[in-house]
């Protein structure tokens, strides 16, 4: 009995060093959009898009999932490379029964996003001034963006929504091309 009592703390630390080494390497930790954040985020987006809706940097798969869920007409790519959160995910979609929801490991920066018709995410100042350059050179003109927290610095939303949550998060909103460059 102390032997699988060890054997699951192992596992658990592991798990957390995992955790925190992905976090240190990347500069970020899997944070969920939740809630009402979520929820606006999902509500931001038009309800009649067709094509593949990416989520870069999903961590736990929980809006890949809900995505899936509220645009059954799109299929749903996540893209995460920290390990745990990844393998969550897989684990979430698996239980969630949607086939056209996916979890992928892959660095977002280095994946084509040609196809998109919608992009989220929920990342950091830093990675979003590196994904503006990316979004310029290769999302086609009616892609959406919607980010939870940080803007595309430069950009004019096409909406910005603040959600009544204990942190007045806000959801920024884009459409390809950009109303003011």
């Amino acid at each position: 009995m102390v032997a699988v009592g060890l054997f699951f703390l192992l596992i658990l630390a592991y798990a957390a060093l995992t955790i925190v080494a992905y976090s240190v390497l990347y500069g970020i930790s899997p944070m969920p959009s939740l809630g009402k954040a979520q929820i606006c985020m999902q509500q931001a987006i038009p309800q009649d898009v067709r094509g593949r809706i990416y989520d870069l940097g999903s961590g736990w798969g929980n809006l890949v999932v809900s995505l899936a869920r509220s645009f059954p007409q799109c299929s749903v790519w996540g893209y995460e490379v920290s390990p745990i959160p990844r393998l969550f995910s897989k684990a979430l979609i698996a239980i969630s029964g949607i086939p056209r929801a996916h979890i992928e490991n892959g660095d977002f920066f280095k994946i084509p996003l040609n196809d998109a018709t919608v992009v989220v995410c929920y990342l950091y100042p830093k990675a979003m001034a590196l994904l503006k350059e990316k979004f310029q050179r290769e999302l086609a003109p009616g892609t959406w963006v919607v980010s939870n927290t940080f803007a595309v610095p430069g950009w004019k939303p096409y909406a910005v929504f603040q959600v009544d949550d204990l942190y007045l998060t806000k959801i920024y909103v884009y459409k390809i091309p950009l109303l003011c460059p």
